[in-house]
């Protein structure tokens, strides 16, 4: 369940410029970046086509509970964290539902609009 070798450390080590972002899930501070391969993950788990598709489908900020996990968890496994997506369910995140969707917001911040500050509204409501 817990992180491939992370365990709490300075607030402040996610690296922007690569899309990283960081949070607290399941009692440790973790990094999280949607790579290549968290994409190709959540484009097969949303069955869109393209980038631009699953660019849209967030834009949209209409995301299920079971959505937030998702991209949470391919965020988290593209930060190089060992943690499935049935193992982030039984977890944490700081701040409740309204900390999940802020990750998430600036997750795909980080991801679409890198430009963006953080927290700066990527389309994505809080719940």
């Amino acid at each position: 369940m817990g992180g491939a070798g992370q365990g709490p450390a300075a607030v402040g080590r996610a690296n922007r410029r690569r899309g990283e972002v960081e949070a607290m899930i399941g009692g440790e501070r973790r990094i999280l970046c949607l790579t290549l391969g968290a994409l190709a993950e959540l484009e097969t788990a949303f069955a869109v086509d393209s980038l631009a598709e699953l660019g849209e489908r967030f834009a949209a900020g209409r995301l299920k509970a079971s959505d937030l996990l998702r991209i949470i968890g391919a965020g988290l496994r593209g930060g190089g964290n060992r943690i499935s997506d049935e193992d982030l369910a039984e977890m944490a995140v700081d701040g409740g539902l309204a900390g999940a969707a802020a990750v998430v917001r600036d997750l795909l911040v980080a991801t679409f609009a890198p430009g963006q500050a953080p927290g700066g509204g990527a389309g994505m409501r809080d719940p």
